[in-house]
């Protein structure tokens, strides 16, 4: 009898235990798929646009078999006078967690027209979108051709933002220092249905937040974010520094990090369905992030 009263009390005591919820992910982190890339030339739209592709592999390097399953598909604008290998680390970042990244290489020079860069970011998905079902394409049964997003930064974050305005099947934006563009990225975001996020640096000299972003943001319906990196530059959302470049006061290695977190939770949240990153997007995690000030209005 001793022993069965002993035996009861544990697996009363085991029951009443408080189950541990897991911890969520950590966004700023690499996730589980090994990262290849492809250089394309993106038909579609009546554009041809040539373009780098990030995405989920089976092993690292180019032109490797993509990963199971199918992937959402983002299009990542460049900066001004930008290299596009400025924003490989970020490119490389969102494809680890399961997206297909495309990342056209056009609208380079000094003279770029935003309009055109938008258009060339639509072309892009628009050209994954119809490789899931074409055959013998690398991305056949790759694409979920139902979750669309657009991203960039300065520039490339406005033509964004001019991208989401034109296509409806784009279903989520985040962007980082998304720069006033021609035509007016404010007045496209006054008209943007889909939840967009925008990222910015608080001490950024080049498209500082209260003339661009929060604008932009300001503009926007909800479902909307302006996530501010304390100590962020504009330039501390790229690779590196090259001329004319700002800095701030942490380093490239803490804003990137934040920067990617908070996007890639967004992401993973809006067109990945992925419930642990909800409240990383609109919860106490969000609201309470040390890092990065929050405004939003779900």
């Amino acid at each position: 009898m001793r022993a069965l009263a002993m035996t009861l009390a544990l697996v009363a005591t085991t029951l009443a235990a408080p189950t541990a919820l897991a911890a969520p992910p950590d966004y700023g982190l690499p996730g589980s798929y090994p990262v290849a890339y492809s250089d394309v030339t993106a038909v579609a739209n009546g554009r041809s646009v040539p373009a780098r592709v990030h995405y989920p592999a089976t092993a690292a390097g180019t032109n490797q078999p993509v990963a199971a399953g199918r992937f959402p598909a983002i299009a990542f604008g460049h900066g001004f006078f930008q290299a596009t290998s400025q924003y490989t680390s970020t490119s490389n970042h969102l494809a680890s967690w399961g997206f297909v990244v495309i990342v056209p290489t056009t609208q380079g020079g000094l003279s770029p027209s935003h309009g055109g860069f938008a258009d060339d970011l639509n072309a892009g998905l628009a050209w994954l979108t119809a490789q899931d079902g074409t055959a013998g394409s690398r991305f056949r049964e790759h694409v979920d051709t139902g979750k669309l997003g657009a991203s960039g930064h300065s520039m490339g974050g406005g033509a964004a933002v001019l991208a989401a305005a034109r296509n409806p099947k784009i279903t989520a934006i985040s962007t980082y220092a998304a720069a006033e563009t021609t035509p007016s990225a404010k007045a496209a975001a006054a008209g943007l249905a889909a939840p967009a996020q925008f990222l910015a640096g608080s001490q950024d000299t080049i498209a500082p937040v209260v003339g661009h972003q929060r604008p932009i943001f300001a503009a926007k319906p909800p479902s909307r974010q302006l996530r501010t990196i304390t100590g962020g530059s504009h330039c501390g959302f790229m690779d590196s520094s090259g001329l004319f470049c700002d800095t701030g006061s942490i380093t490239r290695a803490a804003q990137l990090t934040a920067a990617k977190r908070v996007m890639t939770s967004w992401f993973r949240h809006y067109l990945a369905g992925d419930t642990a990153a909800r409240d990383l997007v609109w919860g106490q995690p969000a609201r309470t992030d040390a890092a990065v000030v929050f405004e939003g209005t779900e």
